[in-house]
């Protein structure tokens, strides 16, 4: 049985994939910056679970590399909230990742999985359908609230071929949503009434919160190492993806888009251009180095989703 570290615990991704290698043997050590919430599926002093809140840069990280022998770390912990300042995501995204990723070097750990996304491919209309993993990175031409994942992913990419003693892959995943995710496109998906961009309805990739569990489990088993798009069962048109979350909808005109995204939670500007251009992404190449291919069909990804959402809003 092996002792993985994992990074992010407190978000809902980390916990499923945590809860599956304690359940198989496994011993896990969680680390995160923020604390875990009363609904975790965890809980510290369970067996072979041991959680350190601390951030990824710092003095703690270093002593439980130096005192535990880890074979494997599973970098999930990259954030992507605008809550936080572009000065923390910074330190946390690519100061943080650095340090990992170096500890990982000096301390002969046999494999690390940095979890990445498919923002950083940018939706633009000259995109190809579908994107390879050897695409430009077009996003940060316009948005720089972005550079933080896209120099982290640059960082890990790189890493990838510099250092091959320690085994390296980059998941770039599609909208990674379902019931116990918290991130942007989850919450705003399970808002009670969803706007769309009026003219616009490009086509959109979903992932379930299990597939991606099942993909970074499968890449960690393989003898695989590179960049992988991770992509979803199905492609599909942004307004039938509303449709089949039954949502109520309403449109926006374009040129209300900046006073929209601050009414809206302060969605994050970047994001809007993926509700009017497509970045629809391959992930053929994950599919034939590990058999690894989504389970749970689209309809499924997101009803589940939406559904406690949906339950509420109707008492």
């Amino acid at each position: 049985m092996a002792t993985l570290l994992i990074t992010g615990i407190a978000g809902g991704l980390a916990q499923r994939v945590a809860r599956i290698l304690l359940d198989s043997g496994h011993t896990v050590i969680g680390v995160d910056y923020r604390a875990l919430r009363s609904s975790a599926t965890l809980r510290e002093g369970e067996e072979r679970l041991t959680i350190h809140r601390a951030h990824y840069n710092k003095t703690i990280i270093e002593d439980v590399f130096r005192h535990t022998h880890i074979e494997a770390v599973l970098h999930l912990g990259r954030t992507g909230s605008f809550k936080e300042s572009l000065g923390k995501r910074f330190d946390l995204n690519v100061v943080g990742s650095q340090k990992i990723m170096n500890l990982c070097l000096q301390h002969g750990v046999k494999s690390l999985v940095v979890f990445s996304t498919f923002h950083i491919y940018g939706a633009h209309p000259a995109n190809h359908i579908p994107i390879a993993e050897d695409e430009p990175l077009r996003a940060g031409l316009e948005f720089p609230q972005i550079a933080d994942a896209i120099q982290m992913d640059n960082m890990a990419s790189t890493w990838v071929y510099r250092h091959p003693e320690v085994r390296t892959v980059v998941l770039r995943c599609t909208n990674v949503i379902g019931p116990t995710v918290q991130n942007t496109m989850s919450e705003f998906l399970r808002r009670p009434r969803v706007p769309y961009l009026l003219g616009f309805n490009p086509m959109s990739q979903f992932v379930h919160e299990d597939d991606m569990v099942r993909a970074i489990l499968a890449v960690w088993r393989s003898e695989q190492r590179g960049i992988f798009n991770v992509g979803g069962p199905a492609i599909i048109p942004w307004r039938t993806a509303l449709e089949l979350c039954r949502s109520r909808t309403f449109p926006i005109p374009w040129p209300l888009t900046h006073f929209a995204a601050e009414l809206f939670g302060r969605l994050p500007y970047y994001l809007i251009n993926f509700f009017r251009y497509p970045c629809v992404i391959s992930d053929r190449a994950l599919r034939e180095a590990t058999g690894w291919s989504p389970q749970i069909p689209i309809e499924d990804t997101l009803w589940s989703t939406v559904a406690n959402a949906r339950l509420h809003s109707t008492r």
